[in-house]
C-alpha cells in the first residue's frame, strides 16, 4: 500500500483516521511520513493511549464542541469539505473532495457486498450465513429499507436531531463519487443513492 501511495508522486500532508474504530495502522502510517499532519476524532489519542497504540501527535481531534469552527488548513480546505458526525456510534468524520466530486467515507453508509474487496481473495463475499446477514442489512439496492432502519433506530439514536442536521449539510455537497470503507465504490449516481438511504434523515421521519 505504501508503494502505491509513493507512486502517485508528491507529498503525503495528511494522514486521517476518519473514525473511532479505523484506526489501527495509523502509528505504521505516521512512521512512514512523519511529516504528516494527523487528523483524528473525539477521543482517538485516549482509546489509542489507552490500548497501548503507537503515539501519534495529532494535529487536531474533531468534536462535536469545535466542529462548527474547526479547520485543518487553508490547503486542504481549498479542495475539501468535512463534516465530524458526533452523533454516530463511531464518531464519523466524512470528507468531500470537490475537484473530483467525491464523497468519502468510513462507516456512516455500507454499500454491501464487498465484491470488490473481495475480488483478489478467492472467497465469494457473500459466503457464510453471518455475512449474507449483514449484507442484506447494510445493502444499497433495491429500497435500502434494513440500512435505513439500522441508521435510523440504531446509528442516530444517540442524537437523531443533530445527525439530521449533518445529513442534511451532506446533502448540500455536489458528489457524485462515493467512497466507503466497506462495500464497492459507488462511482457514478451517488448523491441518488445518499439520498435513497438517509431518505427519512433529510426528511426528518421515518417511513412504514
Amino acid at each position: 500500500m505504501r508503494q502505491n501511495v509513493e507512486s502517485l508522486g508528491g507529498q503525503v500532508k495528511y494522514i486521517t483516521a476518519l473514525d473511532y474504530e479505523h484506526h489501527i495502522f495509523l502509528g505504521e502510517w505516521h512512521r512512514a511520513f512523519p511529516g504528516a499532519k494527523v487528523v483524528g476524532v473525539d477521543g482517538l489519542a485516549a482509546k489509542r493511549a489507552a490500548q497501548k497504540n503507537e503515539q501519534v501527535p495529532f494535529f487536531i481531534e474533531f468534536t462535536s464542541a469545535n466542529a462548527a469552527d474547526a479547520k485543518i488548513d487553508d490547503e486542504f480546505d481549498a479542495d475539501f469539505e468535512y463534516e465530524y458526525i458526533g452523533s454516530h456510534p463511531n464518531k464519523e468524520l466524512v470528507f468531500f473532495y470537490k475537484p473530483d466530486r467525491t464523497f468519502i467515507e468510513a462507516d456512516l453508509m455500507f454499500n454491501l457486498p464487498a465484491t470488490e474487496q473481495y475480488s483478489r481473495s478467492g472467497i465469494s463475499p457473500n459466503s457464510g450465513f453471518f455475512t449474507k446477514l449483514f449484507g442484506g442489512l447494510q445493502s444499497t439496492a433495491g429500497s435500502a429499507i434494513w440500512q435505513k432502519r439500522v441508521l435510523w433506530y440504531a446509528a442516530s439514536r444517540r442524537d437523531r436531531p443533530a445527525f439530521n442536521r449533518s445529513m442534511q449539510k451532506i446533502d448540500g455537497w455536489d458528489f457524485d463519487r462515493i467512497i466507503p470503507c466497506h462495500g464497492d465504490v459507488i462511482e457514478t449516481g451517488g448523491k441518488g443513492i445518499f439520498r435513497k438511504v438517509f431518505e427519512w434523515h433529510l426528511q426528518g421521519q421515518a417511513q412504514k
